[in-house]
């Protein structure tokens, strides 16, 4: 079955292709004969009930700098006629944009297959929906008093403060014990966000890792370790930290066990979940979750033929009426 594939992302030639998730998956679609069209969410639009936007028709090569060949010019695209699968991969924040693009992409269903489905996605914002798996969590707050902040910090020490929709491990700032700067922070996230912001104790099992697992229509994938780098204490890649090869603990199954079914029925295909020390759930990345390329690295595994595998099942199982 050859598919029509809409990829909805920041622009190609920005990417770093040695790691980049969506680029992974491109390549795997490639690789089975789908054909690939690149659109710039901004172009997006809704009129008289069609849902379009201006793309191009591509391919995509392992070549740095010279990964990406234009198949023709610029063009309006329907997404409801034109294309079976829309992968919608654009970068956070998860905003009134994000909501927006995901609300009227949601007006595909039936029609055309959204990966992960946006309604979905929109009712399960990374920091948000993990509270319902509270019994996993560390101790959590959600505020943006600073009397609850300051008495949350005075009962656990050293905290972390992170803002509810961001993403990369921008804007997470740790807070010493003796809480200087706290009340300073606190007014910083109040004028730079209108919604409340995160609050958890430091976890000294960060130092070990912050493991991403993978999950493909709710079934573990894979997984990799990620460790601060020199002078860190964030270890998300992007911040200059490194992966090494990881499996699961007895806790992380349980983890996935309990979610599994829920992101199956849910449509969230490609998820990627955030663990520390083994134990302590801190996400669940819905939006444009990463991490696939390392782990097929270390693992030997095609985390997107997975991918692949379930999306070509969705679409089959929806075409069939």
């Amino acid at each position: 079955m050859s598919l029509r594939v809409a990829v909805q992302m920041d622009p190609l030639d920005t990417i770093n292709i040695a790691g980049d998730s969506t680029f992974a998956l491109m390549l795997a679609a490639q690789a089975r004969g789908h054909r690939l069209w690149h659109y710039d969410v901004r172009t997006l639009s809704w009129e008289d009930g069609r849902i379009s936007a201006w793309g191009r028709a591509v391919k995509v090569r392992s070549v740095a700098g010279d990964h990406i060949e234009d198949l023709g010019e610029l063009e309006k695209i329907d997404l409801a006629t034109d294309i079976d699968v829309v992968l919608m991969r654009q970068d956070p924040p998860f905003d009134l944009g994000y909501i927006s693009a995901a609300l009227l992409l949601d007006r595909l269903r039936g029609t055309t297959l959204v990966v992960n489905d946006p309604r979905e996605v929109i009712n399960a914002p990374e920091k948000m929906w993990v509270l319902d798996y509270a019994r996993f969590m560390p101790p959590t707050l959600v505020a943006r008093d600073i009397a609850d902040v300051r008495a949350f910090q005075q009962r656990h020490g050293a905290v972390v403060v992170k803002p509810l929709h961001g993403n990369g491990g921008k804007a997470i700032f740790r807070v010493e014990e003796d809480g200087t700067n706290l009340s300073a922070l606190t007014d910083l996230f109040g004028l730079m966000w209108p919604e409340p912001f995160m609050v958890q104790p430091f976890l000294p099992e960060v130092a070990d890792g912050d493991k991403r697992i993978v999950l493909v229509d709710g079934e573990f994938a894979g997984a990799i370790n990620r460790k601060p780098g020199e002078g860190e204490f964030r270890s998300n890649l992007a911040q200059g930290g490194y992966a090494e090869a990881a499996g699961l603990t007895q806790r992380e199954e349980e983890i996935c066990a309990a979610m599994g079914a829920e992101l199956k029925r849910r449509g969230l295909v490609f998820v990627g979940i955030d663990v520390i020390g083994g134990k302590w759930l801190t996400e669940i990345n819905v939006t444009s979750p990463t991490g696939i390329v390392a782990i097929d690295r270390f693992n030997g595994t095609d985390t997107g033929a997975r991918i692949w595998d379930a999306i070509e099942a969705r679409t089959s199982a929806m075409q069939a009426g």
